[in-house]
């Protein structure tokens, strides 16, 4: 947006996105949000293309620890499967498919970008946005042997069809179908050019221990949502839920199916984080209970007190004394 000439910070704060957060690689947005704010980014600039430039601005690093297993898989179909796998850690709202048997176009295999948000939400920016990363990574994966044969948008072309196969180098078909890539076998049996098996091996370790996989059950995902989220105001309930791409109320629903509630998740979340600050941390415990979204740090010894049955400065003495001993 500053480089269209554009001050971004209207719009952010009109969706409620904190501009410092988009300087945290594991800060947390609402997609739901985000997806409003391209639209009403293109509406302001006039720039109908804006989630295909938008791409420009993007590398794979985007991805996050993602980007370094698809990056060093042996051959784009494992990249893909990779993405298909784990991109639930940068997005559950977004979901990648491949169709390597019953593709619109003979000899191709069709990759397909679909954003999931409960409602009636106009997603052409980020679904355009999405698409072009795709083909961006994918051309990065495969090099000289990346070939593109068509696309399809999730939308009738916003600008002209003659854009739309300039920016893709390839032809756009007729009817929106979905915003799908298709690809040429031949790229989508192609190595990655610099993979490295042990990098892979190491960064897909590191996301199975640290998120899981994508079938992990809501209480775990909203327990990992509040690790990221606690001490801002986007940790409450229906922010949680918007983060993970569920409505509050089928969220509420799918955590008693598991026995559990919100609350009880949060509580369980600021009891484990708050033994990890005291015991293991020199962190002044203003800024712990801050941390853990306490509205006062009188609150965190009540709450110490109720776990632990000790104020947080006995709980860290405890573990000074425990220290020395051994």
């Amino acid at each position: 947006m500053r480089a269209l000439g554009f001050d971004p910070a209207p719009l952010l704060r009109r969706y409620h996105i904190d501009e410092a957060a988009l300087d945290q690689d594991d800060a947390l947005i609402s997609l739901h949000a985000a997806t409003h704010l391209l639209e009403a980014s293109a509406e302001l600039t006039g720039l109908g293309d804006f989630g295909l430039r938008m791409s420009s601005h993007q590398s794979i690093d985007v991805l996050g620890p993602l980007s370094l297993v698809i990056r060093n898989a042996p051959t784009v179909r494992d990249a893909l499967n990779d993405v298909i796998r784990y991109l639930f850690v940068q997005s559950p709202g977004i979901i990648v498919s491949v169709d390597d048997r019953t593709s619109t176009l003979e000899n191709t295999v069709a990759v397909s970008v679909e954003i999931r948000l409960p409602g009636q939400i106009v997603a052409h920016q980020n679904s355009d946005l999405c698409l072009a990363d795709a083909h961006n990574f994918l051309r990065l994966f495969a090099g000289a042997d990346y070939e593109l044969c068509a696309v399809s948008l999730s939308h009738p072309p916003i600008v002209s069809r003659a854009a739309y196969e300039r920016f893709f180098g390839a032809r756009l078909l007729e009817e929106p179908c979905g915003a799908t890539l298709y690809i040429s076998r031949k790229t989508f049996d192609a190595h990655v050019h610099g993979a490295n098996a042990s990098f892979h091996q190491v960064a897909e370790d590191y996301i199975f221990r640290n998120f899981g996989v994508a079938e992990q059950s809501a209480s775990e995902r909203v327990r990992l949502a509040l690790r990221r989220t606690l001490g801002t105001a986007d940790c409450d309930k229906s922010n949680i839920a918007a983060l993970l791409a569920l409505h509050p109320r089928t969220l509420q629903r799918r955590l008693e199916e598991e026995g559990t509630s919100f609350g009880e998740i949060k509580d369980e979340v600021r009891k484990q984080l708050a033994l990890e600050y005291l015991c293991g941390t020199r962190m002044a415990v203003g800024q712990i209970s801050l941390m853990l979204g306490f509205p006062a740090q009188s609150a965190l010894t009540r709450a110490c007190r109720l776990w632990f049955g000790a104020t947080p400065l006995e709980l860290r003495a405890a573990k000074v004394v425990r220290s020395d001993d051994a």
